[in-house]
């Protein structure tokens, strides 16, 4: 079918809107791993220097109090989830939030792996926050603070009890370094090197406040754990993981490249400014979701709407018009007509979302690519319902 209007003049200069693994920062090139100590143990004092150094530099930019403990630990923000939930769970009884579809997964291995007798699970659809004020503040709380698959986010923590008996534990990995977390009302908080700061695959972070590491000292587990969840030996706290000797063998290679980030956060001003970026990209989509009638953000609560994961679903009506399973191939149509054009790469929505895109708009991404990106939407849009 021919065109039904000009294609826009102007191009991202990046077009790199994935959620994960998420852009490089700006400037970035293959020099920035020049220095990395490739082809030497992890346990040897220079490398354990850089591993030591991502650990004290990560602290610093996300203003995380003195007396937390943070550690680099094996398979992304889902390993250090997994070895939250596995080393802490069980004396209490807990309550997990699930609005997207990473909380539903914490939900499923608290329910059906460690199977927890006393689990209640409060849920919303997507593109809404469940009822915050049914958590108890006797029971241990999991909850993500931005879904990073329906782009809802917590607007803050001040339903949090800050006498709170249980743990609070926060999957934190699409919001750490784009977003302010209140560490006053978090316990445990997780995140991964290929969000916020655009690092290399694989690797997580475990964030444990006093609170936890005293959890932690005190309670055993009552099923197995596997070599690369244990955190404690002889009913204390293994130091050593929290100063850079890690449980398994991390990558020198990613680990410099988590430095070069870190090094580009300080530089540009540190959280403020990591925060100031992702939200003038928010922003620049909700001035032009405003102007135009095809799409709308998923997330219902403008104060929820994510800075990172920018959800938009499809809600016009030539789409509304359409059988479900066409508006499914319509999404796509869409996704890959602006893939094709390489103005928008991996911005697909996550596959149990709705029909579709999904934005990143971390810091590591230039307000104005998105800018630029937005013109193309509205393009690939109505060449797409120009079809039906």
């Amino acid at each position: 079918m021919s065109q039904t209007r000009a294609k826009p003049a102007t191009r991202p200069a990046r077009p790199f809107f994935s959620s994960g693994p998420c852009a490089k920062r700006p400037g970035w090139s293959l020099a920035a791993l020049e220095g990395a100590l490739v082809g030497r143990s992890h346990r040897a004092r220079d490398p354990k220097a850089r591993l030591a150094e991502v650990i004290a530099r990560s602290k610093a930019v996300l203003r995380m109090p003195e007396d937390w403990r943070l550690g680099i630990v094996p398979a992304s923000d889902t390993g250090a989830v997994e070895m939250a939930l596995w080393s802490l769970l069980g004396p209490r009884g807990v309550d997990v939030l699930a609005w997207e579809s990473f909380s539903g997964e914490w939900a499923t291995d608290i329910t059906r792996q460690l199977r927890l007798p006393d689990v209640r699970l409060i849920q919303a659809p997507y593109g809404r926050l469940p009822d915050l004020t049914q958590a108890d503040p006797a029971r241990d709380l999991v909850f993500v603070w931005n879904g990073t698959t329906s782009g809802v986010r917590l607007p803050d923590a001040g339903w949090i009890a800050a006498d709170r008996e249980g743990l609070a534990i926060c999957d934190a990995t699409s919001a750490a370094f784009a977003m302010e977390l209140d560490w006053a009302k978090l316990d445990v908080v997780t995140w991964s090197w290929q969000k916020a700061l655009g690092g290399e695959a694989a690797h997580g972070m475990l964030a444990l406040s006093p609170r936890a590491v005293a959890r932690l000292e005190a309670h055993t587990p009552a099923w197995p754990l596997p070599k690369i969840f244990r955190m404690t030996k002889g009913g204390k706290l293994i130091e050593g993981i929290f100063l850079g000797d890690t449980i398994n063998t991390p990558s020198l290679l990613c680990a410099e490249d988590a430095l070069d980030g870190l090094r580009w956060a300080e530089a540009i001003g540190g959280l403020p400014a990591l925060i100031a970026r992702s939200e003038a990209s928010l922003a620049a989509v909700a001035e032009w979701v405003a102007g135009q009638g095809d799409y709308a953000f998923l997330a219902e609560d403008p104060a929820a709407r994510s800075c990172t994961s920018i959800c938009l679903k499809l809600v016009g009506g030539w789409f509304q018009a359409l059988p479900a399973e066409e508006q499914a191939k319509a999404g796509k149509k869409i996704n890959a007509l602006l893939e094709s054009e390489g103005v928008a790469l991996d911005a697909a929505p996550y596959r149990d979302a709705p029909p579709g895109l999904r934005i990143w708009a971390g810091a590591t991404v230039e307000t104005q690519d998105v800018r630029d990106l937005l013109p193309w939407i509205s393009w690939a849009t109505r060449e797409v319902a120009a079809q039906y």
